[in-house]
């Protein structure tokens, strides 16, 4: 991990992410992420967890789990470090420091969102002290001083734990790192201008699947029906408040995606939506403004920069 360079010498527009576990990251904004690196941008990514109850897709490393050795966090580690290494991104940070918050592991309600496992390690994220917790980000946003904030949506996305508490601790500590009086030891206030929500694009979903359906692959996303109910990850359109057009770096998005091999398989349907469509349709992430105001708006109604009208 590199730190921030000194106030003087930081890029004029930063952002900051904060995720849950390795692999959330390149998902969700690995092409913004490229690109703005790209673009001379600062990025800095926050994780919260080692991704320790993770499942492991490569059967030889099946060992690592926590029911076994428990050393997947240790290995995820490896992992998102070469992520970040093809996305280009040299600001990287684990909330508190590298297994200070456990992934907190997750199951399946019957409705088909996740929750909260019935059983939690004792320093399992879910169950971390919101304060202190967002006390250790309050410290990494004076630093920094990001002008866009991006993280999940209230429910983290599909409901999993460990992405809701990054949500309530990324949405916390942005209002306490703006408050002049509050904790001036970990750093100079600093007002976050602009914040959004991680979402995906209900059309582009659909276009995804009926894509697949008319290739011949029905088993991939098994059960989605392209013109039925879609999971609750997927955002409705008009809700959607920005798009990031990362076609350029769509390899590299792929690369990182590649880099987590203990969480997504190569040949597994996220790939093979990518080569039937085009790995373009991953290069568009969409996103919900949460606070501040938008910028320039294209012909559908969208920001195409995170930063627009800063």
């Amino acid at each position: 991990m590199t730190a921030a360079p000194p106030a003087d010498q930081s890029p004029d527009q930063r952002l900051l992410l904060v995720h849950a576990h390795p692999d959330d990251e390149s998902i969700g904004n690995g092409a913004t992420m490229a690109r703005y690196v790209a673009e001379g941008r600062g990025v800095t990514l926050v994780t919260c967890t080692g991704g320790e109850m993770g499942e492991i897709l490569v059967p030889d490393l099946e060992h690592l789990g926590a029911d076994r050795e428990d050393r997947l966090g240790e290995h995820r580690r490896g992992e998102l470090a070469d992520a970040m290494k093809a996305l280009g991104v040299t600001d990287h940070r684990y909330l508190g420091g590298f297994g200070r918050y456990r992934d907190s592991g997750m199951k399946w309600h019957e409705d088909g969102h996740a929750v909260a496992a019935d059983d939690l390690h004792e320093n399992a994220f879910w169950a971390a002290d919101l304060t202190e917790a967002a006390n250790a980000l309050v410290e990494i946003i004076r630093e920094v001083r990001p002008q866009v904030l991006v993280t999940y949506d209230e429910f983290g996305g599909y409901g999993h734990p460990d992405h809701i508490q990054a949500h309530r601790v990324a949405m916390y500590a942005a209002q306490l790192a703006a408050v002049p009086s509050y904790r001036l030891d970990l750093g100079e206030p600093w007002e976050i201008a602009k914040i959004y929500w991680n979402a995906m694009s209900e059309s582009r979903m659909r276009e995804g699947l009926r894509a697949l359906r008319d290739a011949g692959d029905e088993t991939s996303f098994e059960g989605m029906d392209p013109d039925g109910p879609l999971p609750h990850f997927v955002t409705p359109d008009e809700q959607l408040s920005a798009v990031v057009d990362g076609a350029e770096q769509s390899e590299a998005k792929m690369a990182a995606l590649a880099a987590h091999a203990t969480q997504i398989t190569t040949d597994g349907p996220f790939f093979a939506l990518s080569n039937n469509v085009g790995q373009t349709a991953w290069a568009l992430e969409f996103y919900r403004i949460a606070k501040g105001r938008r910028g320039e708006l294209d012909e559908n109604g969208l920001e195409t920069d995170l930063f627009a009208g800063l």
